[in-house]
């Protein structure tokens, strides 16, 4: 074999090779999100309630919040007061 021949062979599969990784990267999407800092909020009585039927979840942790649905609806954040001043 001539040397320009396994030269070029070379540079060829290089570039596919190139190639083939640049478009996994693309497909792949971005790296992995940074996590919001999770914020300890029990003493601030924040509840999730349903309008529907009354149901209530307290939230005890904020991170990135998602809002849930129940009876179909989205939940309403409601805080209320603590007796504490």
């Amino acid at each position: 074999m001539e040397p320009l021949v396994v030269l070029t062979a070379l540079v060829v599969g290089v570039v596919i090779a190139w190639l083939g990784i640049t478009a996994l990267r693309a497909a792949s999407g971005p790296g992995p999100r940074e996590k919001p800092d999770v914020e300890d909020v029990e003493g601030l009585e924040v509840f999730l309630v349903c309008r529907e039927c009354g149901t209530e979840f307290r939230v005890t942790r904020l991170g990135e919040l998602q809002i849930p649905r129940h009876c179909g609806e989205p939940m309403e954040v409601v805080r209320r007061h603590t007796g504490e001043s």
